[in-house]
């Protein structure tokens, strides 16, 4: 296609498929929880653990990675963390105790961490405000079809062969993309990356780098807001296969396919629209992504009330599908957003400050759902999510009001 002769849109292609692995390494597991279950005699309090093994550690080393992708070449950065998180996954395939399950976990969060601010700032520095939601939108999309190939591959192979050769085969792959995409990531970079780069700070201006940050109300906002709606996100993407397990008695493949099919082709089709339409909007007011995004999630925050009403499989689906559509409808203004209002020089650190509370938030959800799970019923705690997306769209609607406009203008 004509435009994939541009380097810019090669990148995005490239960085399509990195995402997808990243996402299936980093979520396949739940597809295989009843197998890990039976095999180590695992608690829903131990299981859930192994989601909040990675994501709390994943938020650990989130604002570092941001801090080392704004200071070394991003494409290396990139590569690496694809390379040392494959190899870990390859690794979970041969664990033996559940302590070496969570030693992986720990191992897959410190990896994978370097990955998304250092792939988005990179976008960035090749997209302006036209194309910029466009780019990452697509990039975001990969992350989505990760899930639905990583979580059906998984429950398949567990169906068959058992949980082992799904994480053996991802780990493989990730290796050989690691080696196909080399010269792409670490092509010489643009007019545009080329000055990026000479502006990075060094070390010593990490202290001002975050005051600088902390001057940025709009970021604030972003980050509380992507963290409010990471918990119900990470709940669904970790208990959604085991839900329609038990509640309507599916194979692994089956609850695998149904716990993120209707979820990621929904948040596809959310985040490739709202990019585009966030794109245009930028085009006539940049402030006018800010109100987008709040109006989003408080579409979303009624949809999972539907999880109240009696179990069957139609209503299940359609509450998921309207509650991943505008999350991820609102989802895509997020990463423009801050690069609309952070220099181009923070922009990594700035995102991996998001993802150290949207990773925090998400893990705690993951493992309040394991403790609360036989209380309240999966369904409950699923419903309670609309709660968090509420929170969320009034806090976007006050940083449009009372911060984006001050913000926007000082960059």
């Amino acid at each position: 296609m004509q435009f994939l002769r541009e380097h810019r849109w090669r990148l995005v292609l490239a960085a399509f498929f990195v995402a997808a692995l990243n996402y299936a390494d980093r979520t396949s597991i739940s597809a295989v929880f009843p197998l890990l279950r039976q095999q180590f005699n695992l608690t829903d309090l131990q299981l859930g653990g192994l989601g909040t093994a990675f994501l709390w550690t994943y938020a650990l080393g989130s604002p570092f990675a941001g801090m080392a992708a704004d200071r070394f070449p991003r494409g290396r950065v990139l590569l690496l963390s694809l390379a040392g998180w494959s190899l870990v996954t390859l690794l979970t395939g041969f664990a033996n105790h559940y302590w070496q399950l969570i030693a992986t976990r720990v191992l897959l969060g410190a990896t994978e961490c370097l990955y998304l601010p250092a792939a988005t700032a990179l976008l960035a520095e090749h997209h302006g405000t036209a194309t910029r939601a466009t780019a990452m939108g697509i990039h975001a999309a990969g992350l989505s079809f990760g899930l639905i190939g990583g979580g059906v591959a998984a429950g398949y192979l567990g169906d068959h062969f058992g949980w082992r050769p799904g994480f053996l085969l991802l780990g493989l792959a990730g290796l050989a993309l690691a080696a196909v995409t080399t010269r792409l990531f670490l092509r010489p970079a643009s007019t545009a990356a080329a000055v990026a780069t000479a502006a990075a700070p060094p070390l010593s201006a990490i202290p001002h780098d975050l005051r600088l940050l902390a001057g940025i109300p709009s970021f604030w906002i972003v980050a509380a807001k992507a963290m409010l709606s990471a918990v119900g996100i990470w709940i669904f993407l970790n208990w959604l296969p085991l839900y329609f397990r038990e509640t309507f008695q599916m194979s692994l493949a089956g609850a695998g396919l149904s716990g993120t099919f209707t979820l990621q082709t929904a948040a596809i089709a959310g985040i490739l629209l709202g990019g585009f339409s966030s794109d245009r909007l930028a085009t006539r007011n940049p402030r006018y992504r800010m109100l987008f995004q709040s109006l989003c999630d408080l579409a979303a925050a009624p949809c999972v009330l539907l999880f109240l009403a009696v179990p069957s499989l139609p209503l299940v689906s359609a509450a998921i599908f309207l509650f991943s559509l505008f999350r991820s409808l609102s989802q895509s203004n997020e990463n423009p957003i801050i690069c609309d209002v952070v220099p181009a020089p923070l922009r990594s650190t700035a995102i991996g400050v998001t993802n150290l509370f949207n990773a925090l938030a998400g893990g705690l959800g993951v493992l309040l759902t394991g403790l609360l799970k036989q209380q309240l019923s999966l369904a409950a705690i699923f419903a309670s999510c609309g709660l968090f997306m509420l929170l969320a769209g009034l806090l976007s609607l006050i940083g449009y009001h009372r911060f984006l406009a001050r913000d926007l203008a000082r960059q």
